[in-house]
């Protein structure tokens, strides 16, 4: 299946998902993470924030796992630059002040910049993903051109509401893999 055909489903099956299953998968991926991963050994965690009219999976509920039972992570969130095609990376802390942007992110404000090569694992937000570990977003390739800065042994760990597909047909080399997707059911692992 092409990216942009994934696109248009996969939007189409989000939004027509109800509040509460879009909350309880999104609380089963929390709950995948920490059984799977050694989340204790990471210093950095890179989390997106969740879009509430995309209805993207839920990452509060890991956030604030990790503020209550990993306070030696450290969480950074991205920031869309004026541009609009890089991000930059900011320490997200309870006490950090959110205000969403034009595209209806929400933005730290006031919050210190954390360095590329500090993250041990990124958490990604995706539309799809197949089974060799290639992933459809938005189409901006804000991830790509990030992950390509990133250490090369950053963990890159999508999140899932979907199941995968056997194969994105036109994934290109631009294309940063991952190296793990969490679904609400299981974690699928790449390489």
């Amino acid at each position: 299946m092409l990216k942009a055909d994934l696109r248009r489903q996969m939007l189409a099956r989000r939004r027509a998902l109800p509040a509460g299953e879009l909350a309880r998968r999104s609380l089963l991926l929390g709950k995948q993470l920490f059984q799977a991963f050694e989340v204790a050994r990471w210093r950095w965690l890179h989390v997106y924030l969740p879009v509430a009219r995309q209805r993207e999976p839920d990452t509060w509920p890991i956030i604030h796992q990790l503020w209550r039972e990993h306070p030696n992570v450290q969480v950074a969130v991205p920031v869309v630059q004026l541009d609009g095609v890089h991000l930059r990376h900011y320490h997200l802390t309870p006490d950090t002040l959110l205000v969403e942007n034009r595209w209806h992110i929400p933005e730290p404000i006031g919050a210190s910049e954390v360095a590329l090569d500090a993250f041990d694992a990124v958490l990604l937000p995706l539309l799809a993903f197949d089974e060799l570990g290639h992933r459809v977003g938005y189409g901006k390739g804000f991830y790509d051109r990030f992950l390509l800065e990133c250490r090369p042994d950053v963990l890159r760990i999508g999140l899932s509401l979907e199941p995968p597909i056997e194969r994105i047909a036109d994934a290109w080399i631009g294309d940063v893999p991952l190296h793990a997707c969490i679904t609400p059911e299981r974690v699928w692992r790449f390489q």
